[in-house]
């Protein structure tokens, strides 16, 4: 997705914040989503951190019919596009709409030439068979995965852009910053591709990314100090003014 067609899907000249809720029961869920609700932000993602992906489903239908016109993306931990659009297919077939997924590897072989990408090209037809119509962040170069070398970073984020409608990348690990370094290096392969960051992004330190980076997916940085699983209202508060000082670089 071009950025500037991103930004003006959430009417945001800069990063747009979306909280990231690690869940634990629907309850939790709501809460979490009614704070970020709240605050402002403009969306939000649900993950599955402590339980497998087919109990997430209800938690899902339960936020929805709390929030019809909330923007919601969901992460299957582990899983793929390949097997999460089918399933995304069936929860708008049922009417329940989800407006993203984000999945922590697209699959992307930075060895292979763009057009020889047959795990990333499966995903796609994953995704264009299954009747769902949302955005899709693909995790590449990412936190857990198949270790990509820095040098290969262009060629992975270049390849990357063509399969998906946001490039989600990260640090090494959950909490930890991506290297400023590296995100220069995709921001240039991806030219005017839509980039998310999924870890260790703070109020402190999201000044520095702002230019470069279209979306901030957060949960460590905006939660409860010592709390994996609650969002803190005042740090997300912090968040949101920041990236609505900073516009991104268009």
């Amino acid at each position: 997705m071009n950025r500037r067609a991103f930004h003006r899907l959430f009417q945001s000249p800069g990063p747009v914040v979306l909280p990231v809720v690690h869940v634990l029961d629907a309850e939790q869920a709501a809460g979490n989503a009614a704070v970020a609700i709240a605050e402002g932000a403009p969306g939000l993602f649900l993950i599955n951190h402590d339980f497998a992906y087919p109990d997430l489903l209800p938690i899902i239908r339960h936020v929805r019919r709390l929030w019809p016109d909330l923007w919601l993306g969901v992460n299957f931990l582990a899983v793929t596009g390949r097997d999460a659009f089918p399933v995304l297919g069936d929860l708008a077939r049922e009417g329940v709409r989800v407006d993203a997924y984000w999945a922590d590897d697209a699959c992307i072989d930075e060895s292979r030439p763009p057009e020889a990408q047959p795990e990333a090209e499966a995903i796609d037809a994953a995704r264009r068979t299954s009747g769902w119509s949302g955005l899709y962040f693909g995790g590449t170069a990412f936190k857990k995965q198949r270790e990509v070398r820095p040098e290969h970073f262009a060629a992975a984020a270049a390849t990357a852009t063509r399969f998906m409608d946001a490039v989600c990348t990260s640090g090494t690990a959950t909490g930890q910053a991506a290297d400023l370094g590296k995100i220069a290096t995709f921001r240039e392969a991806l030219g005017d591709g839509a980039l998310a960051v999924a870890s260790g992004i703070t109020p402190e330190n999201a000044a520095a990314y702002a230019a470069d980076v279209d979306a901030f997916m957060v949960a460590t940085g905006i939660n409860r100090t010592g709390d994996f699983y609650t969002i803190d209202p005042e740090r997300l508060r912090a968040l949101l003014a920041i990236c609505r000082q900073h516009g991104a670089r268009l």
